[in-house]
């Protein structure tokens, strides 16, 4: 309550969410100067050679904290979207960033055009049941 008993509101509630802006996070840029094709089901992991990540001062907390999730377990993109409750365009590019400052690896899903064809293996299948 205020100094004359009204009672002060507040501009914001615990259902706001985040303060700051998904486009601040990533400086208003949609995508990264790499240019990296990141897929929803592509998996990012931490380089090994990654030391302290609070340490660096030019990463933000969101960063960081992809590189953290990633150290242990390789983790997709959507996986991580979820995970920072952040939109995947914001996550796309923050994983950019990181890919071209070399601390995370991402791998590639395998693009439909070089799977094999069904029918192989369906040949691979009956002449394994013909064994």
């Amino acid at each position: 309550m205020s100094a004359e008993g009204h009672e002060t509101s507040h501009w914001f509630d615990d259902e706001a969410g985040p303060v700051v802006r998904p486009y601040a996070m990533t400086r208003g840029r949609t995508a990264t100067a790499g240019q990296h094709r990141l897929d929803l089901i592509a998996l990012v992991i931490t380089e090994p050679r990654v030391g302290d990540l609070e340490a660096e001062q030019t990463l933000s907390p969101e960063h960081v904290h992809i590189a953290e999730l990633c150290r242990d377990t390789p983790q997709s993109v959507a996986d991580l979207s979820a995970a920072l409750d952040l939109p995947l365009g914001v996550v796309r590019v923050l994983i950019g960033d990181l890919a071209d400052q070399e601390m995370v690896h991402v791998t590639r899903p395998v693009p439909p055009a070089e799977l094999p064809d069904e029918s192989i293996l369906r040949d691979v299948i009956n002449g394994l049941r013909a064994l």
